[in-house]
């Protein structure tokens, strides 16, 4: 087998060796006093809203990065963070998700987004679950079923303004539904199921998602066509619950609002840094909202196909630091995450999570910007000769730069300036001429 596949295992077998250990390092007689540094940040508030799977994460880098994704969004993972993602990515990609949450809980994901040059759309279905089993006075188990919480998202973004030099504002949104299920639970004197018992505790949920996301160059040591600084805002999960169904209809507690403000910086190309600051709103009661949490992430690239991504997220009083690895297998793109909590003795293993993404291409962008930067390239050679006639080719192949950018949706700077800067230097050759040929009339 080749080096790079030995490679790649070693790799994924440190990442894997590594949280193995972390797990098994006895950290029962600190987690007492690791705990009691973070009782300051307890929040009385905490737990007052409802669909609490959507402050879930999803699992993937997302969550590797400690969750601190707002101001990056520039893959599958920006549905449950910033809407305006979908339109700067650079390809298709449909994923799926597993996260292990605590105990039997478990969310399933399945995703998908594409991009028609600066509009981006998406669709994602996401279903928390976990057991729900019912025990009458005797302990004898009477009923068995799951309660789950399952959204479906619509999304839809444009990115505004996109050029060489700057690349746009985008802004997004999310259509989000929920239902909450509630299985029937029994009568507590015959152990009979009462039917419809559990629908009238079911609630659906209608909300929406508002995110926008700007990039730019800034302290940028390194040659890459692609910004180095993005900053990111959302306000995510805005709208009413109803509950009630086969009773009487009713709003239900409110849903779990929040906004987002997060950036990403990489100022050498192989390390991206992220920050995130959140702040809960309970839209029924602004006075009972949750108290702010703050997050942060880093991502390393060893290679061109394994990135190692570390994150921590300190909500309310409980720390909680992240790891993972993303690695490519034959085209699909895998990530391995595991999330521990320093406030317990972290006996069980009970948070981890998969991912796969299929990328599915970028519609042939890449190959036109490669073919716009080339006629500029030759632009750039022929001006370089001096003469009118070269002068005036090195427009025409400017010309066709900059229209080819426009089938893409981008400004092409750089052709823009060279033909103002071009066509000026023509002026100088004709004024020339003219004078010229005056004096030699006189």
């Amino acid at each position: 087998m080749s080096n790079t596949f030995w490679l790649e295992k070693k790799i994924i077998f440190l990442t894997i060796f590594f949280a193995i250990c972390i797990r098994a390092y006895p950290l029962a007689e600190t987690s007492d006093s690791i705990a009691e540094s973070f009782s300051s940040f307890i929040d009385n508030n905490e737990g007052t809203t409802i669909f609490r799977s959507l402050n879930i994460p999803t699992g993937g880098r997302a969550e590797s990065l400690g969750t601190a994704f707002t101001g990056i969004a520039d893959d599958i993972n920006f549905f449950d963070y910033n809407p305006a993602g979908s339109s700067i990515l650079k390809n298709s990609e449909i994923a799926f998700f597993h996260n292990s949450w605590i105990s039997d809980s478990s969310m399933e994901t399945l995703a998908a987004t594409t991009r028609f040059n600066n509009l981006g759309i998406g669709g994602q279905l996401k279903c928390f679950y976990v057991p729900f089993t019912e025990y009458n006075l005797f302990g004898e188990r009477v009923a068995g079923n799951y309660y789950s919480e399952t959204s479906l998202t619509f999304n839809m973004s444009y990115n505004f303004l996109a050029g060489y030099n700057f690349k746009g504002i985008s802004v997004g949104y999310n259509i989000r539904g929920s239902w909450r299920n509630v299985p029937d639970y029994t009568d507590n004197k015959t152990d009979n199921i009462k039917n419809g018992s559990g629908l009238s505790q079911s609630a659906l949920g209608l909300m929406a998602d508002i995110g926008v996301i700007t990039r730019l160059n800034m302290a940028k040591y390194f040659n890459d066509i692609e910004p180095n600084f993005s900053i990111g805002a959302t306000i995510n999960n805005i709208g009413l619950a109803i509950t009630g169904f086969g009773s009487s209809f009713a709003l239900d507690d409110a849903l779990p609002t929040k906004f987002n403000i997060g950036m990403s910086y990489r100022f050498i190309k192989p390390l991206l840094l992220s920050a995130e600051f959140r702040q809960p709103i309970n839209l029924k009661k602004i006075t009972t909202s949750e108290k702010f949490s703050i997050a942060t992430g880093l991502e390393i690239s060893f290679t061109n196909f394994f990135l190692f991504e570390a994150g921590f997220l300190l909500q309310g009083a409980n720390p909680r630091i992240s790891m993972g690895s993303q690695f490519n297998i034959k085209g699909i793109e895998m990530n391995i995450n595991y999330t521990f909590d320093l406030t317990t003795t972290m006996a069980p293993i009970n948070h981890i999570s998969l991912s796969a993404k299929l990328n599915l291409g970028d519609k042939g962008r890449k190959a036109k910007q490669s073919l716009i930067q080339s006629k500029y390239a030759e632009g750039i050679y022929l001006y370089s000769q001096g003469t009118r006639q070269s002068i005036s080719t090195a427009i025409i192949h400017w010309q066709e730069a900059k229209e080819l950018s426009k089938s893409i949706g981008i400004k092409y700077d750089p052709a823009i300036e060279a033909i103002k800067i071009a066509q000026d230097l023509l002026n100088v050759h004709d004024i020339i001429k003219d004078y010229g040929t005056l004096n030699k009339n006189n």
